[in-house]
């Protein structure tokens, strides 16, 4: 069975940190409703963690090159308002900034208090809603190219909000980013290269947790770790694809059910 709920725990994570509907909302729902714990839950979170920045390096190893690239060149002839890709890692350093602030400073309280199967469904509820209010409001007109720092803060202090669990990281710096008027595309290429240095600096933190790796499971840990790796570069390239042609419509739709359901299971659970 461990092996099992490690490859649903990895296609879950695979799939719901990239898709808007919340990964850390959905994985709260199972350690609750399945009851159950790896040997390790810090080990297991860090190959989660590895398998997340890998799917994101594969599918956006161009973009990371333009990205180096650009950083390069900024720091020789610097021309960062005529010159997108200089422009581009310095506003992805830029929202990463609350970010930082939020996770230095709120961990522990969002870890231990807002980590419930209720306020999960609050905020899958909550940021559905404002995906219907984004795709019914939102101008949808500028670029990449044309994005500003104001526009980089903005998705950056969504990205802190997206601690809370249910939020979802994807799906509020798109909102952020539609709120800015990006286009839809723009605005989620940008949230997936962000989320980079993110992930990456949460599984280097995870990783100073852990104690010791003695006696882990790597077996269970492997299968879990491709199942996240494969799931999560499908549900990139599934969902770059479709934001280009469809609005969000029915990812608010999903959560507003997965909401009622939970509210409904924690009513009955007793």
């Amino acid at each position: 069975m461990d092996y099992l709920y490690s490859v649903l725990a990895g296609v879950v994570q695979g799939l719901t940190e990239f898709l808007p509907v919340s990964s850390s909302g959905h994985l709260v729902l199972i350690h609750d409703i399945l009851k159950f714990d790896f040997f390790d839950n810090v080990l297991y979170d860090v190959a989660m963690h590895l398998a997340t920045l890998i799917a994101l390096v594969v599918y956006f190893r161009r973009d990371i090159v333009r990205l180096v690239r650009g950083f390069g060149l900024s720091l020789g002839r610097r021309d960062l308002k005529n010159d997108p890709e200089q422009r581009l890692p310095w506003l992805i350093l830029l929202a990463m900034v609350p970010a930082v602030a939020a996770g230095y400073l709120l961990e522990s309280f969002i870890g231990g208090v807002l980590r419930r199967p209720l306020v999960v469904a609050a905020a899958l509820a909550l940021v559905a809603g404002l995906f219907f209010a984004a795709e019914r409001f939102a101008e949808k007109k500028k670029t990449m190219a044309e994005m500003t720092a104001a526009d980089a803060v903005t998705i950056g202090i969504a990205q802190a909000v997206a601690f809370i669990p249910g939020v979802s990281r994807s799906g509020i710096t798109l909102v952020a980013g539609l709120g800015r008027k990006l286009t839809r595309p723009a605005a989620a290429r940008f949230s997936f290269l962000l989320s980079i240095p993110t992930v990456f600096g949460a599984a280097l933190k995870k990783g100073l947790e852990i104690g010791s790796a003695a006696g882990a499971d790597w077996g269970v840990l492997a299968v879990g770790f491709v199942a996240a790796l494969v799931s999560g570069v499908l549900a990139i390239r599934f969902f770059m694809g479709f934001v280009g042609r469809h609005p969000l419509h029915v990812f608010a739709w999903y959560r507003l059910a997965l909401s009622a359901l939970v509210i409904i299971w924690l009513l009955t659970k007793g």
